[in-house]
Order: structure tokens, then C-alpha cells, then sequence
């Protein structure tokens, strides 16, 4: 994506109007400044061809000259897209304002005309400036990435472009360097700042995987200290990186592929102006052709009703109201994605800015994500080895976050895991099973037992199972073949800034936070505490996720923040679906309308922030562009001319473009205060 593609100047909302082809001669000589440039011999022209003879400095004759020279270069430009407009039966803002300066100038008033056209171009100008202020800070990410990699060949090293870097390739990435691809490392130590990708402020610690074989088998599962990002840009540590994407699959690629998307996704407020536009630009005509008849009716001179029809059509142009949103929105999209968060259009970023509920997942969200395995409990004459021992033969072919635990504890006491369990099945919300010592394994909540065939759970260990609940437990309990073998206990503790991001969430107007988990209701209730949540939904599966999201969303919406992998399904039904740690997952990326890029709780509240400071400046921009309009209609009926009209209007438009880019300094109060401390 190159800043060229977006050279613009069209005041109209939809993202089509915000590109024009400036392919002709003049703007092949003359650059992207062309635009500015022609504005600028406007206005010289103008003031030569209106003073000259005014001072006797030139005959009449050259100044008319100079006025039509001010005509042909403040109206060339706006000549173009009107025509281009016509040729598709739209009949736009640009259209409006050569009329009227075409009835200026059949009125005999050329230097008004030539005022104008003037006016309109340097607003058109400093308008695209300022929009492609917007446009850049999105283009820039797409220069992160180096466009050469060093890669390692045997012995030897050699560059070449990363557009022909190969999945397995090894690159070495030397201290200070730009990271050229996606990947793990295998080799070397280093810190790694990842703010480029995932607006982290502190840079993360880089160390080798243990397996590069099983790594490269599953790279969505590796860990951060493990995973790197193209783009990000390495501390002083040397790292050798096996690729695990092509340069166009990158995070980064995907990201400023999406947010170049965002642009032509169009929000609710946009959608209305679009068609209101549709509407109020025939009217203007109309109204324009009704004022020109004045003289019908009035005691005036028919050019008298004409020359106040051309102020009409100038002060009723609704340009700022055409782009009081999409300036908005660009610039709240682009400010994202510098702090880590991509946000997938218009629709998203207004609806995360106007709802009052926010609704997270438990494990991974909440909490670390990281549980570990606190009670080991045997039932009958089974001992704890042989408990640990199928329960971990069996979890390790599970990717959950509760089976890795199981896994890596039992590892840490026994000294090894055993291997042999095939047939593995996952059971939807309740567990897991598989075949281990020719018997069949369950695992899971008290509720698998209740469904499978079987004894059922014995009373005294339901008993058991029921009090490390009642503890903040996540339990399973264990049968193999028809032998209750025990049930074992982990804890997730909930994320050190949980508490304070629930805090800050409050202040941004967040009225209700709640959490919905598949764990037990005493488990959420523990960590609901915790964390200082308003209420905490237990026991749900993924279908009980999505009619509880469906019965919250009611009021003014909910968000539904999760992975955006286990949670697909609720986050879909939400008004919008927040995932996290999205820079690590493509299903999350895919899936979310709004992806916090890090793994970081504390991004969620600059997220909330922005949208609803986008938000704020979308409405003030609507009243102030239709509060223009509605004056000037008015004042142009009762005498105001075309000049002060112009003026006016071209005015509200840079005011409205100037402070929709206010949104590019947003900056979170909670973030700002960390980095000072």
C-alpha cells in the first residue's frame, strides 16, 4: 500500500470519492502537490486580475485575463471530478460549485466567481492534506518490514528480497534490526520491541523453543518469549528465526490489509449522511432553481435572483457533512492500529464507542491463562502416580490451556509423561476422552459423567469434587475403563491488571462487566470477586454463551472479548467481538471485529477510549457542519453573497477534517499514567 494510491481530493463520503486518478499531464509533472499548487496561481491570478486595474498598474483587458486565468486553475480539479461524476448520473458538491461560479461569471461578477473557485480549491487542498495525514499513519505500517532478509544456507549466509523467503528458511537477525518475517526462534537470546505490532511499550524477552520440530508442526500454540513478528525490531541480542509465513501471510501484512479495508466499511452515521446527501443535493438544486425565479414575485431584478440562487447552491453544498465521518473514522482507525488494536471499519469502532456492557471470558482473558495443577485428589486405592499418570498420558493430545497444565505439572513430579493414549476425542464443554491401557478414559466435569454410559460419579467423590469447587478450583475428574480414579484441581490466577483495567472501563462509561464462562460458578464467582466484576455467568457451554450474549446485548450493545478462537461463536452474536493476543492467531484475527494485537488486558480500555472519542468527534462534527448549513441557507435567501458564503463554508470544512485528525494524538489516560510511573 503506497501513500500514492490515496491521493484524494473529494469531499464525499464514500471511500470511492476519496481516490482520483491524477494521471493526467499537470499531475504528472507536477506531482502530488499539484492540487496546491494550481490553488496558489488561483489565488495570485485573482488578486493580480482584481487589484491591477483597481491601481491602474494594467488595462482592463489583462486583468480580465488573469481572472479567467484564476478560473481555469482554482476550478480544474474540481472540473475533472465533476465531469467524472456526470458521466455516472451523480451530480455532487463539485458540480454545485462550478455552477455557481459559472452564474457568477454569466452575471458579470468574474472576480467572485474566480473568489470562489479560489476557495474551494485551497480548502480541497488543505482537506486532502490533512486527510492523507490519516491515509499515511495507516501506509506507514506497511514500511515496518525490511525489504531484504539475511538468511542462513548451511554454513554460509545470503540476502534476498523476504518476498522469496520460503517457510523453514532460518534468518539471522543481527542487534538493532527490523525483523523480516513471522516466526520462532531457535537460536540466541535478545529483547524484542513488538509496540510496531502490538503496542506493547516494554519490549519482550526472545529465548529459543525447546522443540523445533513440534514448534514448526503447531507455531499458533508457541509461547511470546518464543514468537516473533515481522516488523518488530530486535534489541542487541543476535536471534536465528525459522520463517513460519511468506511475506504476504504476515501479521503485519494482514493487519494493514485490514485496516486499508476498514476504510470502505462503513459505519451506521456514515450510511445515513450517504443517503441523506442523495437526498439533499436534488433539493439544493431545486431550491436554487425556485430562487432564481424569485424575481417572479419579488421587487428585483431577475440577475439580483439568480446571483442569490449561486449563493444557495454555495451555502447549501454540504461538503463538511460529507466528510465529518469518514475523517473521523480514518483517523480513530489509523490512531489503532499505531496502539496495537486493529479495527476492522467504521461499523465496529462507532457501535465499541456507544455500548454499556462488556462481557469477558474467564481462562486466558481474566486470568494468566496459565493454570497450575493444585490439588491431585485419588479415589479408593488408586495412588497419586497413577492418577497423574493417565491423566496426563491422555491430556497430552489436547491443545487445551488446562491439559498443558496437567501435562507440565505432572511432568515437573513425575519426570516424565507416558505416551500411548490414542483415539483422542474432545466432548464439547464438558471434556475429553481416549483410549489408554486398552480402556477407554473419560476426563472432564461432573456433567460428562452424567451423560456417558457408566456408574455414575460416586457420592463421597462428587462430595470431594464439589469443596475444591467451592475453593476457586477448576476440577476433572478421572475414570478409566468403569474405575473412578480421583480428581484433580488447578487455579488460573486472574491477571495482575485485571482489576485496574476493570476499574478504567468504568471510568470510560462502561456500566456493566460481567464475566461468562464454561468453568463452574463458584470458580467465576471467585474471580469475579477478584477482579471487581458486576456478575459472573458459570457452567455455560458455547451454546449457553451465545443466548446469554444474545440477552445482554438488548440495551445499547455488548462487547464479548475472548481469544477469538474457543469463543468464535459468542463473539459473532456480540455488538462487537474484541479478541486478544490476536497478533499470535489468524482464526482471531479473521473473526474479531476489534483485535488487540498483544496479549494485554490494558489495551481494552485505550480501545474503549478511542472509539468513544471518535464517537464524541462524529457528533460534533455532524452538528457543526449541519449548524452551517442551516445558517447559511437562510442568510444566502436574505442577502448574504457569494464570497462571505464560500468562505463560511469552505471554513466548516477544514474545521471538521482539523478535528476529526485530533483523534491521531488520542492518548489513554491509564497507558499514559504507566509510562510515567
Amino acid at each position: 500500500m503506497s501513500p500514492s494510491k490515496h491521493q484524494d481530493h473529494d469531499h464525499h463520503s464514500d471511500s470511492d470519492s476519496h481516490e482520483h486518478d491524477h494521471g493526467d499531464v499537470i499531475s504528472r509533472l507536477l506531482g502530488p502537490r499539484a492540487e496546491i499548487i494550481f490553488a496558489g496561481l488561483a489565488g495570485l491570478c485573482l488578486l493580480a486580475g482584481w487589484l491591477g486595474p483597481k491601481l491602474g498598474v494594467f488595462p482592463d483587458q489583462i486583468g480580465f485575463g488573469l481572472l479567467l486565468g484564476a478560473y481555469f486553475f482554482g476550478g480544474y480539479f474540481a472540473l475533472r471530478e465533476a465531469m467524472g461524476k456526470i458521466f455516472k448520473g451523480q451530480f455532487q458538491i463539485d458540480f454545485l460549485m462550478l455552477v455557481a461560479a459559472t452564474g457568477a461569471a454569466i452575471l458579470g461578477e468574474w472576480a467572485e466567481g474566480a473568489f470562489l473557485l479560489f476557495l474551494f480549491a485551497i480548502g480541497h487542498a488543505l482537506e486532502n492534506y490533512a486527510m492523507n495525514r490519516a491515509r499515511n499513519a495507516i501506509s506507514a505500517l506497511s514500511e515496518l518490514a525490511p525489504d531484504d532478509a539475511l538468511i542462513r544456507r548451511g554454513d554460509s549466509t545470503e540476502t534476498i528480497p523476504i518476498e522469496k523467503l520460503a517457510i523453514g528458511d532460518v534468518v539471522v537477525v543481527r542487534s538493532n534490526e527490523r525483523l523480516p518475517a513471522d516466526g520462532f526462534v531457535i537460536s540466541g537470546q535478545s529483547v524484542v520491541n513488538q509496540a510496531p505490532i502490538t503496542g506493547e511499550s516494554a519490549p519482550v524477552d526472545k529465548r529459543p523453543v525447546a522443540d523445533r520440530e513440534k514448534a514448526a508442526g503447531n507455531p499458533d500454540a508457541l509461547k511470546a518469549e518464543n514468537r516473533v513478528f515481522a516488523g518488530s525490531i530486535n534489541g542487541s541480542g543476535s536471534l536465528d528465526i525459522e520463517v513460519t509465513k511468506l511475506s504476504g501471510d504476515t501479521t503485519l501484512a494482514r493487519v494493514v490489509t485490514m485496516v486499508s479495508e476498514a476504510e470502505t466499511r462503513q459505519s451506521p452515521t456514515q450510511s445515513f449522511t450517504k443517503k441523506f446527501e442523495r437526498i439533499f443535493v436534488p433539493c439544493v438544486i431545486a431550491l436554487a432553481v425556485v430562487t432564481s425565479l424569485a424575481f417572479l414575485v419579488l421587487d428585483e431584478t431577475p440577475a439580483d435572483s439568480f446571483y442569490r440562487a449561486m449563493a444557495v447552491l454555495v451555502a447549501a453544498s454540504p461538503c463538511a457533512l460529507a466528510i465529518a465521518t469518514p475523517s473521523a473514522i480514518l483517523s480513530g482507525v489509523a490512531r489503532a492500529a499505531r496502539g496495537g488494536v486493529l479495527i476492522k471499519g467504521g461499523a465496529p469502532l462507532e457501535a465499541l464507542g456507544r455500548l454499556d456492557a462488556i462481557a469477558f471470558d474467564k481462562t486466558g482473558t481474566l486470568t494468566e491463562g496459565e493454570p497450575r495443577l493444585v490439588d491431585i485428589v485419588p479415589y479408593g486405592d488408586v495412588d497419586e502416580e497413577t492418577l497423574l499418570k493417565v491423566s496426563a498420558a491422555v491430556e497430552t493430545l489436547s491443545d487445551h490451556p488446562l491439559a498443558e497444565a496437567v501435562v507440565r505439572d505432572a511432568n515437573t513430579r513425575l519426570g516424565s509423561v507416558p505416551d500411548g493414549a490414542t483415539d483422542f476425542a474432545s466432548i464439547t464443554g464438558r471434556g475429553v476422552s481416549a483410549k489408554y491401557d486398552q480402556q477407554i478414559v473419560y476426563i472432564g466435569k461432573m456433567a460428562l459423567f452424567d451423560e456417558i454410559d457408566g456408574e455414575p460419579v460416586p457420592a463421597d467423590l462428587a462430595e470431594i469434587v464439589n469443596a475444591l469447587s467451592a475453593n476457586g478450583r477448576t476440577t476433572m475428574i478421572v475414570r478409566h475403563g468403569g474405575s473412578y480414579l480421583g480428581a484433580i484441581g488447578l487455579m488460573d490466577t486472574p491477571r495482575e491488571a485485571a482489576k485496574r483495567v476493570i476499574e478504567q472501563l468504568r471510568e470510560t462509561g462502561v456500566t456493566r462487566i460481567m464475566m461468562i464462562s464454561g468453568d463452574n460458578q463458584n470458580v467465576a464467582n471467585a474471580v469475579a470477586r477478584d477482579v471487581g466484576l458486576d456478575e459472573a455467568f458459570g457452567d455455560l457451554m458455547p451454546d449457553d454463551k451465545v443466548t446469554k450474549i444474545k440477552s445482554i446485548k438488548q440495551g445499547r450493545g455488548v462487547a464479548m472479548v475472548g481469544d477469538g478462537v474457543n469463543d468464535a461463536p459468542a463473539m459473532a452474536h456480540a455488538t462487537v467481538g474484541v479478541a486478544m493476543g490476536a497478533a499470535g492467531s489468524d482464526v482471531a484475527l479473521e473473526t474479531a471485529d476489534v483485535a488487540l494485537m498483544a496479549d494485554d488486558l490494558e489495551t481494552l480500555p485505550f480501545a474503549v477510549g478511542l472509539s468513544r472519542a471518535t464517537s464524541r468527534i462524529i457528533r460534533q462534527n455532524l452538528w457543526a457542519s449541519l449548524g452551517v448549513v442551516a445558517f447559511l441557507i437562510p442568510a444566502t435567501l436574505f442577502g448574504l453573497g457569494i464570497g462571505p458564503a464560500v468562505l463560511i463554508h469552505e471554513g466548516s470544512t477544514l474545521i471538521v477534517v482539523f478535528n476529526a485528525l485530533r483523534l491521531l494524538a488520542y492518548k489513554d489516560k491509564l497507558r499514559a499514567h504507566l509510562e510515567k510511573n
